[in-house]
């Protein structure tokens, strides 16, 4: 049997949801759950994915879009790789939008575009993991999962003054937060603690005067909420160097190559270039009159910085390289190019 204390942190925080739960526009709110209204999977499947290390006022305008262009998962399964993946340029990590493809396929295909609904079936899904497999589940279809994102990590180790580091405390925490996951309205429940992280439990100055679970949280009581989630040190991010060749035929085509299936920017078109390294060498993709664009495209990855010096050449509208695309003048749109790409492409445009 649960302990009494969880059911009422349970019972409390569900009151506060149901009074000021946010307004998302892939949520179910609280007052439609109750009138027998049924998140649809699709829209709560493609949210966490885009949600995935984004923060929610990243992720609106990109939502809207794709449920503008691809309104359904079988019209997202059938959408060309480059449109979804020029569309998803800005949110980053192109690996989920590959994913994202590969898994709208098989729910289409092998699960006649319907969701699974429980948690072991949808961790075979290509691009979710547990905590997206745990999201959906709960949300989607209201299993009592228990979903841990850095809102409820944080909430977790403030409600019990938990001080181990992250990430050696997630499984510490992921158990209390089971032990508070009720039975009933477990996806309301679910969305009500990482509502409370986002509004109220915040990383930053905590509003602990208007949480609804003041009363039961230990760090209030012993003044180390503030402080709170502890997490080891982080290592600093080294910076790359790289080069890439921004080629234009006469008739206005671009030579552009697809990168490797694996790896950064993968199964994505872009400038042909060097490698990204400390100290890398000038690699022209083929011999022409290469001139220096001025200025530097920098970006930043998850793991590094990267600072990349472009060239420009322009060819003969006969020109056809190996192993490189020629996408016709009026083929080319920057927006399916990685944010890398782009910046590239505006220092070109700004020469």
């Amino acid at each position: 049997m649960r302990d009494s204390i969880d059911l009422e942190v349970s019972h409390a925080l569900l009151e506060w949801y149901d009074r000021h739960a946010r307004d998302l526009p892939w949520r179910v709110g609280p007052v439609e759950r109750a009138a027998g209204v049924r998140p649809d999977p699709y829209h709560v499947w493609l949210s966490e994915i885009m949600l995935q290390q984004t923060t929610v006022a990243a992720v609106r305008d990109y939502f809207h879009r794709f449920l503008a262009r691809w309104p359904t998962v079988e019209a997202l399964a059938a959408a060309p790789d480059q449109q979804v993946m020029g569309e998803w340029a800005g949110l980053g990590y192109y690996a989920r939008a590959r994913n994202l493809l590969k898994c709208a396929r098989v729910v289409v295909e092998e699960f006649n575009g319907r969701f699974p609904g429980t948690h072991d079936a949808l961790l075979k899904l290509p691009g979710i993991g547990p905590y997206t497999a745990a999201a959906i589940a709960a949300i989607a279809f209201d299993r009592p999962e228990t979903v841990m994102d850095g809102n409820v990590e944080r909430v977790m180790a403030r409600l019990f003054d938990i001080h181990e580091p992250l990430p050696g405390s997630k499984p510490v925490l992921k158990e209390r937060a089971a032990a508070l996951t009720p039975a009933v309205r477990p996806g309301d429940y679910a969305q009500a603690v990482m509502d409370l992280g986002a509004t109220i439990c915040t990383p930053k100055s905590p509003a602990c005067g208007i949480c609804p679970l003041r009363e039961a949280c230990r760090a209030r009581v012993s003044g180390t909420a503030a402080d709170l989630p502890k997490k080891s040190p982080k290592k600093p991010k080294p910076t790359r160097f790289g080069h890439v060749y921004l080629a234009r035929r006469a008739d206005g085509a671009w030579l552009l190559e697809r990168r490797p299936d694996k790896g950064l920017l993968g199964g994505m078109l872009g400038w042909p270039g060097s490698e990204w390294n400390d100290s890398p060498c000038e690699a022209p993709p083929f011999e022409a009159d290469w001139r220096p664009l001025p200025g530097e495209v920098r970006h930043t990855f998850t793991h590094f910085h990267l600072i990349l010096k472009a060239h420009a050449a322009t060819l003969p509208a006969d020109f056809q390289p190996a192993d490189l695309h020629v996408v016709g003048k009026h083929e080319f749109r920057p927006s399916d190019l990685p944010t890398v790409m782009r910046k590239a492409y505006g220092l070109w445009r700004g020469q």
